[in-house]
């Protein structure tokens, strides 16, 4: 059964173990998407998703899709786009950009999840130095990015998107390996795609992520923000090759 959220209290959520098999991980309905409420969504392995005109759906897909910043490898191809030296990274120097192009529809019908009242929320959450982004740059355009929530040193990823090949591929390079440098433990992908299995990620029980949630959320981490006015090479990024990779 469906979960409803009581409006006046914004620190509870039901068992994540109580959400539904089909559709997988769906956990509770209503709530608002409050500073609050999403800090305590995620401290529990719990996130928002749902369409326009729809209630806010909140979820805990079982198995959960995730991603070790140390694994994170590339294939030959994705080495060599980062070798080519056309683009450059940065980190937080345009959320909005960022949020902006991962809302842009991607099919012929024009459909996104990433909602107005979703974008206010997690702009919020970068006011508050718990929202972040990568942002890939070509010639002074932004061509692609990422963006997610840190609790502690646990890191959420929510969206990315592309203008030119690669793209966020590049961008989730530059967040792994500045995760790694941070000690990061885990990344959340949330839901299992091919995209982010060929770059390392993997699949865990729900309870195996919610064990790795509670070991690294609660370790102190960067709630701030992350541009230190620099700008780092796509081609001085550091990615491990796949094993036995030959594309």
């Amino acid at each position: 059964m469906i979960a409803l959220l009581d409006p006046r209290d914004r620190t509870a959520f039901p068992d994540p173990g109580q959400a539904l098999r089909e559709p997988n991980g769906l956990l509770a309905v209503g709530g608002d998407l409050s500073p609050e409420r999403l800090i305590q969504a995620y401290r529990r392995g719990i996130f928002p998703w749902f369409s326009a005109g729809d209630p806010i759906l909140w979820w805990s897909p079982d198995p959960r899709a995730i991603l070790i910043p140390e694994r994170f490898h590339g294939s030959r191809s994705l080495r060599k786009r980062l070798r080519r030296g056309d683009l450059v990274t940065t980190l937080d120097r345009d959320f909005a950009g960022v949020i902006r192009g991962c809302s842009e529809p991607r099919d012929a019908e024009g459909g996104t999840w990433l909602v107005p009242e979703m974008i206010t929320a997690y702009r919020r959450l970068h006011e508050l130095g718990l929202a972040h982004s990568v942002e890939v740059w070509r010639a002074g355009e932004l061509v692609g990015g990422l963006y997610g929530v840190a609790i502690g040193r646990a890191f959420f990823g929510e969206s990315m998107f592309s203008r030119v090949s690669d793209a966020s591929k590049v961008a989730l390079a530059r967040l792994c390996e500045q995760l790694r440098d941070w000690e990061f433990g885990v990344i959340d992908c949330q839901m299992t795609t091919g995209h982010l299995l060929s770059l390392g990620a993997f699949e865990v029980p729900r309870a195996e992520f919610l064990t790795l949630l509670d070991r690294h959320g609660a370790r102190p981490g960067y709630d701030r923000s992350w541009d230190d006015g620099t700008e780092r090479p796509a081609c001085a990024i550091r990615v491990a090759p796949a094993g036995g990779d030959g594309s």
